[in-house]
């Protein structure tokens, strides 16, 4: 019996869809109407995979990361 419940937990956890992250908006697959709307959205999701980024690269703990993102965020927007 042990053995069985160990398999199903072992099958349950394999079948298991990993979470995945927010996709990046495609500007070009929205509606007319929405387009420069989805261009705002995906601007500013580049910067917060930036300073994700940055706080991966600066090992910042994970105490810390919430912080330290709102900061970065907080920033000067970079204009391009």
């Amino acid at each position: 019996m042990k053995q069985i419940i160990c398999i199903a937990a072992i099958t349950l956890l394999a079948a298991a869809a990993p979470a995945r992250s927010q996709t990046l908006v495609d500007p070009n697959k929205v509606a007319p109407e929405y387009r420069e709307a989805a261009e705002k959205r995906r601007a500013e999701q580049l910067r917060q995979r930036e300073c994700a980024l940055k706080a991966d690269l600066d090992k910042v703990l994970p105490r810390d990361r919430t912080a330290y993102l709102n900061h970065c965020l907080d920033g000067p927007v970079a204009k391009p």
